[in-house]
Order: C-alpha cells, then structure tokens, then sequence
C-alpha cells in the first residue's frame, strides 16, 4: 500500500481555478449547472430522471465534473434508485479468466517511466484520485501524460490498453484522441488540450495477480476506470465520446459510435406501439440528456422506460446486443463474465428513450439495471457544425464554418463546463455524442469488492 497522498492545496486551487473560470465563460448556463450540481453532486434526487430542459441537465446531474463538491471515496455509494445500495449483487469468486498479462503490461509501463513520473502516478487503492475525472478537456489532471512520454514509453502504455480492452475498445480509444487532435486543428485553439498528448495514466495501488490495484486513463471524452482483483475486473465508470464523430485526420477516416446508435436503433424498431409509449418519453431532444457523467457517483436515479421482462425473446437478444456493445471494450474474457451478470438480472434491465427515431435523429437511450447502467447522448454542438455554441480556442481558422464564434479564450473546455456536455441550444446532432457504462450500487471502481475483500482476507 501507497503512502496516503491527499491533493495538495497547489492542485485544489487548480481544479477550483478551473470551475470557477467555466462559470465566467460559459455564463447564465454554467452558472445553472453550477448550482445544480453543487446541490446534488453527492445526493442528486430521482427527479433527474432524464427529462431535461433544453440545453440543461436535469437538475444539473449531467455533472459538471470533480470539484469541491466532488463524492470522495469514504463516502462513495455509487449510483441508486432511491439512495438504498442493493445488497449482496457482488462477490468474490475465480472467473477463470486470467488478468496476467494486464498486470505484466501494467507493470513493465511503470518500470519505463521516470522516478518522478512514477511517483507521481501511483496512489493508494483507496484514494480519491478514483473519483477525480472528467470528460472535458481543460482540466488540471494528475498522473503521466501521455504526450510528455517517449516514443516507448507511451507505446507501453498502448500495450497497456491493449491488454485490458478488446481491439474495438483500443480502436476507440485511439480514435476518440485522434478526434481531439482533429478538433483542435480545426478550430484554431487549445494547442495544450485538444491534441493526442493530454491523455493520463494514474494508478491505485500496485500491478498484482492477487491484491487489489487498478489504473485509471483520462482526457477530454475519454476516461477508462479499470480495477483488478485476483482475476475479477471491473471496467466503470467508462465515458467515451467525441465531437465531431466523423472526420479524417492525418489521411485516414474515423467514425465513432456506429455500433452504439445501430444497435439502439435496432433495440427501439423492435418494439411494439404500446410498447414504445412506455419506453419513449418524447420526442423533444434536449442539448444534453445524460445524468450519470462526472461528478455523478453517487446519483439517486429511479428506473424508468419498460422492464425487460414485458420483452420477447427477441427483443431480449436484441438488448443484449446493445449491452455487448458498451462491455465489449474490455478484454474479451472479462466481457463475458459482465454479460452472464448481466443477463442474471435482465428481467429487472429498463431501457428509456428520448427524442426521434430515424437513422440520422440525435437522440438519448439509457439502459438500467441493477448491476448495469449505460447512457447514450446526442449532443448539441459545442465547436463543431455550423451551430456550434462556442470554440476551445481563438484564432478561427479560414473556413471555419459561419456559426463557429472565434476569438475564445485559449484553452476553454471544448465539451462545455458540463461533464455531460452544456448542450448550449444549438440543434442536438450525431456529431456530438457522449456515452457511459457504470455499474450502480457500490459496483464502480471496484469499490465494492474491495470492501467485500477487506473484510473477509484483513
């Protein structure tokens, strides 16, 4: 076990620093998301339902990120239906599935890194650095930044993601940060921030095939939280999401979030007429629907939509599908044990929707069950598109589409202060989607297994 390394006073003015220059400049709206997180970061009511505002979170749950009302991890509950933790959802058992190469991986990238780099990425299991991340991208994070490391070094950190997700998650991942480059160099500002090199590895405790660790990578759309114990693995929360989802960069063309909206498509066609007057709950999409982003860990959010179990069978398979597609980032094997946990509690699995149904409509899903909890969300656009509500930097490139505001202070968050994205009352769209998979009632972070592994081996 780590020495204890609470934040220093340096880092917290840091994070403050960052809040408090979101509210000046993302203004009235900020500000009222600002206030509704700091009222229910930590116990947001069941009100935050989904049904948003246009261009709000509910109540602001959609998070603005960690800050000073940020859930720390004594205190960590993790998201329920009405505040109460389902008890005895997890255990600890062999899964058969060996986490051996992940922590060679994990290990060989902590033996590149310089003394310094290492002292500085590497907590205690416990820590609240669990809890400290956040999808935009001008934010003060710890850890080694991928874009300071060499060559090899960040190559063992590839081969780090390469062991703990599938191919498609390290595809993903790459491209979300291929992306961030893209919008950087099509905007004009956030040199720092909006490049492939503000990525960042943190890890809690040591790489071992028997005590508890994990490793958290972060940066703007992307932040993978993976704990090991024995060979049992937890991959949430996970937030990907990009803005825009389709461009080239460098000669090659990216497109994200296919699978997600197909298979959501897919899911919703499927249903009957009555059946879908319990699942949709309008037609209206909102700038920003999601309410489990950052700052969310202890969310109150009460099941809403039609139970799995008012499914035919394929109906059912149909929603598996869709749940295949978010776990099936993580490593093969360890996928497959999500998904039999999954499946133990599909009877008891909501899925909601918001918004229209064409293959080219933005719109939100959430599927929510006791043991899985996943968000999809078409966003408005915030620096990307011809409706885009603001920039991440100043100096607008020639070309830059009319409706792209320039002259922005360098280096504001391009994904708004709202970690689930301000959705600033511009005209939702595909080009601008956030999604996350969380495991409710203590699951994230390995948080309950770790209890569950303090009391029965200390």
């Amino acid at each position: 076990m780590h020495a204890h390394r609470p934040r220093t006073p340096a880092t917290e003015r840091t994070r403050r620093w960052f809040m408090n220059r979101s509210l000046l400049l993302g203004g009235a709206a900020a500000v009222a998301t600002m206030t509704g997180c700091s009222a229910g970061a930590s116990d947001t009511s069941g009100s935050a339902s989904g049904t948003a505002q246009s261009g709000m979170p509910s109540g602001g749950a959609g998070g603005m990120g960690p800050g000073t009302t940020r859930v720390k991890y004594a205190d960590f509950k993790g998201v329920t239906t009405d505040g109460t933790v389902v008890d005895d959802l997890f255990s600890i058992h062999s899964t058969g599935v060996s986490t051996d190469a992940v922590v060679k991986a994990a290990q060989a990238f902590l033996d590149g890194l310089s003394a310094k780099v290492r002292r500085a990425s590497v907590f205690d299991v416990d820590d609240d650095e669990w809890l400290a991340w956040s999808n935009v991208d001008g934010y003060a994070r710890e850890g080694a930044r991928m874009g300071d490391l060499t060559e090899k070094q960040r190559n063992l950190g590839y081969a780090l993601l390469g062991k703990a997700l599938s191919a498609d998650g390290l595809t993903q991942t790459r491209n979300i940060m291929k992306l961030n480059a893209f919008l950087g160099d099509y905007n004009g500002g956030g040199k720092e921030t909006l490049t492939e090199g503000p990525y960042y590895f943190t890890f809690m405790g040591t790489p071992s095939t028997t005590k508890p660790w994990g490793f958290q990578y972060e940066g703007h759309h992307v932040a993978i939280n993976y704990f090991v114990l024995g060979d049992q693995v937890v991959m949430s929360p996970t937030f990907m999401g990009s803005e825009p989802t389709s461009a080239t960069y460098n000669g090659e063309k990216i497109t994200l979030f296919k699978p997600e909206t197909k298979a959501g498509l897919a899911l919703l066609r499927s249903l009957t007429s009555t059946q879908r007057k319990k699942v949709v709950s309008t037609n209206e999409k909102g700038g920003t629907d999601m309410v489990a982003g950052a700052g969310q860990d202890n969310l109150k959010l009460a099941y809403q939509g039609l139970a799995a179990a008012e499914f035919t069978s394929a109906q059912r398979q149909k929603l598996l599908d869709l749940v295949g597609v978010y776990v099936g980032y993580m490593d093969d094997g360890h996928a497959a044990v999500k998904m039999k946990e999954v499946e133990e509690h599909l009877d008891d699995t909501y899925f909601y929707w918001i918004g229209e149904t064409k293959d080219s409509s933005a719109f939100y899903y959430r599927v929510h069950s006791p043991v899985v909890l996943i968000e999809y969300d078409a966003q408005s656009p915030l620096a990307y598109g011809e409706n885009a509500q603001m920039g991440s930097g100043g100096g607008a490139p020639g070309g830059r589409p009319s409706g792209m505001p320039s002259g922005q202070p360098t280096g504001m968050p391009s994904g708004g202060p709202d970690s689930g994205g301000m959705g600033m009352g511009g005209t939702p769209t595909q080009q601008h989607i956030h999604t996350i998979i969380r495991t409710p009632n203590g699951g994230d972070y390995g948080v309950d297994l770790l209890r569950l592994h303090l009391e029965t081996d200390h």
